[in-house]
């Protein structure tokens, strides 16, 4: 079966390609390289560097490849930079979501597991937040995932496809081998550059959050538990299952102070923080409820203990102190 895995290249993408690989799946790729990387790419995949939007190309890939479904990891993804650019997030987000419906509809290509986001759910309660939790997004970012799934959604009841839209809460961690991680700028990867000597310090945004320390919280969830949600969920779409919308974390929260204090436990090291005012658009708390997905795709978080999250990542940094630019 021949799988169209869009953003391969990043971080989440290239470790779901390995994942469907040893399935024996064939795997295609398209990323246009912006955030990820060819390298991480598995040298069985094909690999198209293009952008998302680019109809005339994602027409050549489902007619050359034979596309049957798709896994779609291709969006921009910071927080931050989307409330100072909010035009490039609905471009290459909602534009270019727009763009891939439309191909999958005219080559009939039914099944899509699709990238959400907790960012969706905003400044909810402290506590943990499930699937009928309101949608109320804090910055476009947030906002385009929710009308990504919206565009899905009236999609799916035009009868054009199925979809399964996994609401990411914080993905961490690396491959077990330690081949594939996060080069990107997030708590956890600068926390290790830190306790490697590659920085001096590192910045915490805010303690003035409503939790007990006064640092956001955030639900961790390691890579090889989602992408392995992934698995299941295109498999569930492949046997008939109907649309759906699960949160994906491990329903566990810790703060920004918990996480550098379990990054010193597992690397030994001295990690030195100064805080700054925090950034409009960010949630005190946000846990998943993830009863859902256990009860119909039967998944459970397996790694996502936050000193295993970080030992995996550390092993990645060790590998690979640039990321892959070496």
């Amino acid at each position: 079966m021949s799988i169209l895995v869009l953003g391969g290249a990043g971080y989440i993408g290239a470790n779901a390609v390995d994942a469907l690989i040893e399935k024996n799946y064939k795997v295609v790729v398209l990323d246009n390289l912006s955030t990820g990387f060819q390298q991480a790419v598995h040298a069985q995949a094909r690999f198209y560097k293009g952008d998302i939007r680019d109809k005339a190309l994602l027409q050549q890939i489902f007619r050359e490849e034979q596309v049957e479904a798709v896994l779609h990891f291709a969006a921009l993804s910071l927080g931050r930079e989307s409330v100072e650019q909010p035009m490039k997030y609905f471009s290459n987000n909602v534009y270019g979501t727009q763009v891939l419906l439309e191909v999958m509809a005219e080559f009939e290509v039914r099944h899509i597991v699709f990238s959400s986001s907790a960012t969706v759910y905003g400044n909810s309660a402290i506590g943990r937040v499930d699937e009928l939790t309101a949608t109320a997004p804090l910055n476009p970012y947030g906002q385009s995932k929710v009308m990504m799934e919206t565009m899905m959604h009236w999609a799916d009841q035009a009868g054009q496809l199925s979809f399964v839209a996994l609401r990411y809460f914080n993905v961490a961690g690396a491959k077990k081998d330690g081949t594939l991680g996060e080069v990107r700028p997030r708590l956890i990867p600068i926390a290790l550059r830190v306790a490697q000597g590659r920085q001096d310090k590192m910045t915490i945004l805010g303690d003035d959050y409503h939790t007990a320390d006064g640092t956001c919280i955030r639900d961790y969830i390691h890579v090889s538990d989602l992408v392995a949600a992934h698995l299941l969920a295109l498999e569930y779409l492949i046997q008939g299952g109907q649309s759906e919308i699960f949160n994906l974390g491990s329903a566990q929260g810790y703060s920004n102070l918990e996480v550098i204090k379990a990054v010193r436990k597992i690397t030994g090291a001295e990690v030195l923080v100064t805080i700054k005012p925090r950034v409009p658009g960010d949630a005190d708390s946000l846990v998943a409820s993830s009863q859902k997905i256990s009860s119909i795709l039967g998944w459970q978080a397996k790694q996502s203990n936050i000193e295993e999250i970080i030992a995996d990542a550390w092993k990645f940094q060790q590998f690979y102190p640039e990321g892959y630019q070496y």
